[in-house]
């Protein structure tokens, strides 16, 4: 159970990261979106070489594995969803954009069904369902 400290402590940061994109690039003298994604990404780098150099871990070591290609392509996903993400921000309100994103959880969760063969239950059935119920009740308008 010692990775849920680190789930709670993602999301409550990950929930400032909608309203604080919102303020800054919408409204009067707005960031660009993309320039937010580049500043905002920027630290992201910066503090994971921070936890990198603390930790020890080897980067160049990885860089050959064969299992790469799937951080690359993990990374280029990133990449879109997050560009788009903050665009979406940038024109609209927090409280319908940050719902509708939060769905790749249900999409991320048929996605490993489907290809990585987790196994389906009636529980998570009725998690997803109760996923989508909650962002038509909350994004609709």
């Amino acid at each position: 159970m010692s990775y849920l400290p680190w789930a709670v402590l993602a999301l409550l940061s990950y929930s400032m990261v909608a309203p604080l994109m919102r303020v800054a690039t919408s409204g009067a003298n707005p960031v660009p979106s993309n320039v937010a994604a580049l500043v905002a990404n920027t630290v992201l780098v910066v503090a994971t070489l921070g936890v990198i150099a603390v930790s020890g871990e080897g980067v160049v070591a990885h860089l050959d594995d064969p299992k790469i290609r799937y951080v690359l392509a993990a990374g280029a996903c990133l990449a879109v969803g997050i560009l788009a993400y903050y665009r979406s921000l940038s024109m609209g309100p927090v409280s319908i954009v940050a719902p509708v994103f939060a769905m790749f959880f249900v999409t991320s969760s048929v996605v490993g069904v489907l290809a990585l063969e987790e196994p389906v239950t009636a529980r998570k059935v009725a998690g997803v369902g109760f996923a989508i119920v909650a962002v038509v009740l909350v994004a609709g308008e």
